[in-house]
């Protein structure tokens, strides 16, 4: 067991590449390609004269259950110590922080046991506490939210620059399921299409195809949970050289994407372009290449 301070670590998401059914179907299910960002959770844990506890106010509530689950799974008990955690992760807009500080708990308790990081178990405790996105992965995934399952990884290959902006308000994922797999069934041969060609883009390593089937995504998404930005962003999309629109399919966010690192005046001109919207738009690499 260690006896310094130990750390987990895990990024966020900017919403989804892909959120739709895994194939056209009278009973489709939730199939997600994450986007990950360059935004973290983290979780400490120092081993002192406390009494150490997963319960530790420290914990937000669902990482103190995921803390739990793991003790119990292996047999072991905490030692005395404290928990510290930082977030760059807003909640409820669609960046995946309460999964993010589920998996960066968990990879902390590995570390503190000295035990071989297993997704396998990860994903054993997700499933009894949230529908999840695939962060607990250090690539792209086909995956299916609800069952918690890794369909297809797609590697690490793919990069992108994005600027984005956050709507206001929360969406309640559970409340909007049933409308969401209507949706599915009225349009599951555009989704098999557009899922067709995002793992086409992912096989071949080519960003700019990612971009194209995200954007067809977030177009189709518009029709169930619609972006108040969406409209512009595709209207002026090709003024900015952007190669593609994204969203947080079931949260708040929306932006672009682009293959290549916006030079300093397009980075002016989009966030003047933003904050006509109203919005104060960020810039942030998405994804791993």
């Amino acid at each position: 067991m260690s006896r310094g301070t130990v750390s987990g670590v895990c990024h966020g998401t900017l919403g989804e590449l892909y959120q739709g059914p895994l194939r056209a179907g009278t009973e489709p299910e939730i199939a997600v390609v994450s986007f990950p960002v360059d935004r973290h959770s983290w979780v400490y844990f120092t081993p002192g004269t406390t009494a150490g506890s997963p319960r530790s106010p420290a914990l937000g509530e669902k990482a103190a259950t995921a803390a739990r689950l793991f003790l119990a799974h292996y047999g072991l008990a905490l030692p005395p110590g404290d928990w510290r955690t930082h977030s760059e992760l807003p909640v409820g807009v669609g960046m995946a922080s309460s999964t993010a500080d589920i998996v960066a708990t968990l990879r902390c308790l590995f570390r503190l046991f000295s035990l071989p990081y297993d997704v396998d178990v990860v994903l054993g405790i997700l499933a009894d506490i949230e529908r999840a996105d695939s962060v607990f992965l250090d690539e792209f995934a086909l995956y299916l939210s609800g069952r918690h399952r890794v369909v297809r990884r797609l590697g690490p290959d793919i990069g992108f620059h994005t600027v984005y902006v956050t709507e206001p308000g929360t969406v309640d994922t559970a409340a909007v399921t049933p409308l969401l797999l209507d949706h599915y069934r009225r349009r599951g041969e555009e989704y098999q299409r557009c899922l067709t060609d995002l793992v086409k883009g992912f096989d071949s390593g080519d960003p700019a195809a990612v971009a194209r089937a995200a954007t067809v995504s977030a177009a189709l998404s518009q029709e169930v949970l619609p972006k108040a930005t969406f409209g512009s962003l595709q209207a002026h999309r090709e003024r900015f050289g952007a190669d593609g629109v994204f969203v947080a399919h079931t949260g708040c966010l929306a932006g672009y994407l682009f293959t290549a690192r916006p030079r300093a005046e397009v980075k002016a001109e989009l966030s003047a372009f933003f904050l006509s919207l109203g919005h104060q738009c960020t810039f942030a690499q998405g994804g791993y290449g």
